[in-house]
């Protein structure tokens, strides 16, 4: 286990190790939530997979593919801004 603290400004210090084991690199996109009393921090790249995943066992005619297109298609004009 690796220790952190956050700062007066709520900022969080992944330590090198952890970094390194998750593969967060500089610049790395992240998904932060709590749950059940835990922050859970993840790269966007790890979830958009995880969900493309479900949506290749959706049956045709779900809307889940035409979905996530359109989160992908809006997450480009994120980054493009």
């Amino acid at each position: 286990m690796q220790r952190s603290r956050l700062d007066r400004q709520g900022r969080l210090v992944v330590p090198a190790r952890v970094r390194a084991a998750a593969g967060l690199t500089p610049g790395a996109a992240l998904a932060v939530r709590a749950s059940r009393g835990r922050v859970i921090v993840e790269p966007l790249d790890a979830i958009e997979r995880k969900m493309w995943r479900v949506a290749a066992r959706s049956r045709p005619g779900d809307a889940t593919v035409e979905l996530l297109e359109d989160r992908r298609r809006e997450a480009e004009r994120e980054a493009q801004a």
